[in-house]
């Protein structure tokens, strides 16, 4: 298959070049805005049927959005069109090609209602900010395209790339006397290389399914397959006859079939926590125990957004549908800071 990432600089694009090392019976395009990935601009649809026309692109991995909480209250339109547009357009795009679109979504989608048990797919939105309606945005305009999709909300990640909590606590734990952390806010960390292996898995069952006919490297199946395409296609579906969207786009690549795990997934690590006992780890493991941390209350760290006070993801659905075994957050925050320090030594 070839896979496109977009948001390639980022955390989990950063996992997912780990995985196409690991992998390389698939074929990966990297890209992103900035320099050293090929340039994509997600927000132009014309530019993305380009890059999936000339690249052949099988899936796009979706790990780009507008991700400043707080900013993105008085961005204005750019948050809106970099979460909700976007994902919209890359999945025009994938469904015009028969591909398949992963789209990675957040807690953030929930926060406006008390919780106090495991929020499940099927449960109402709630945003309470601008980020996390953009992003639930972003879902429905997904759904409402529709064609083959993966929507993964996912929590507080981290990894040892970029900018994260778990990068910054240690410098703060390891430099400050004292440090206050939120201990009303509670939900689970995610490790950003646990994310890429499940799209990887993900990845791996699309590939497989039944409902989908198998791919040449390069995205274009074989005459036969492509005959054996169309048989399938008129059980499935009545396409119009200008193409998947009446506009006259070709039919390549998979066709009309769409995914039938197709849907919205939660993933985040096992295990529930708050932040301030996220931070107790963190130090914990790193040996930063001459700092004290002492929990305090979100009032306590004015913010123009209201942040989720439970926002723990039901893994239910995931792990059955791909049978996934998903790691402990403990173990994973000590795995990620074993490779932090192992950076350090070299």
């Amino acid at each position: 298959m070839n896979i496109l990432i977009t948001g390639a600089n980022g955390q989990l694009g950063h996992c997912m070049q780990n995985i196409a090392k690991q992998h390389t019976e698939h074929k990966y395009i990297f890209t992103d805005v900035c320099d050293g990935y090929t340039h994509l601009d997600i927000t132009n649809l014309d530019a993305i049927r380009k890059m999936v026309a000339e690249q052949h692109v099988d899936c796009i991995v979706n790990c780009a959005a507008w991700t400043n909480v707080d900013a993105a209250e008085t961005a204005g339109n750019i948050v809106e069109t970099l979460n909700a547009k976007a994902p919209e357009y890359l999945a025009k795009a994938m469904k015009e090609v028969g591909g398949l679109l992963i789209h990675i979504s957040s807690d953030y989608v929930f926060g406006g209602d008390p919780y106090n048990t495991p929020c499940r797919e099927d449960q109402k939105g709630t945003p309470t900010g601008v980020y996390g309606l953009t992003k639930l945005h972003g879902e429905q305009n997904i759904q409402a395209v529709g064609g083959s999709y993966v929507i993964l909300r996912t929590s507080w990640l981290y990894s040892e790339y970029g900018k994260n909590f778990v990068k910054t606590m240690l410098n703060l734990t390891a430099t400050k006397p004292q440090l206050k952390v939120v201990f009303d806010q509670v939900g689970t960390p995610t490790y950003a290389g646990d994310l890429a292996n499940a799209i990887e898995s993900i990845i791996k069952d699309y590939v497989k399914d039944p409902s989908q006919p198998p791919l040449e490297r390069g995205g274009v199946p074989t005459a036969e397959k492509q005959q054996e395409t169309q048989q399938a296609n008129s059980k499935l579906v009545s396409p119009s006859p200008l193409g998947r969207d009446g506009r006259g786009f070709p039919s390549e690549g998979r066709g009309e079939a769409c995914y039938s795990k197709s849907g919205i997934y939660h993933f985040s690590n096992e295990g529930v926590c708050s932040w301030y006992d996220f931070t107790k780890a963190i130090a914990l493991l790193a040996g930063n125990t001459a700092c004290e941390i002492l929990p305090c209350h979100s009032s306590e760290f004015p913010s123009p957004v209201t942040r989720p006070s439970y926002s723990v993801l039901d893994k239910t659905k995931i792990k059955e549908t791909f049978n996934l075994s998903i790691p402990y957050w403990l173990d994973s925050l000590r795995k990620c800071e074993e490779h932090l320090l192992n950076e350090k030594k070299d």
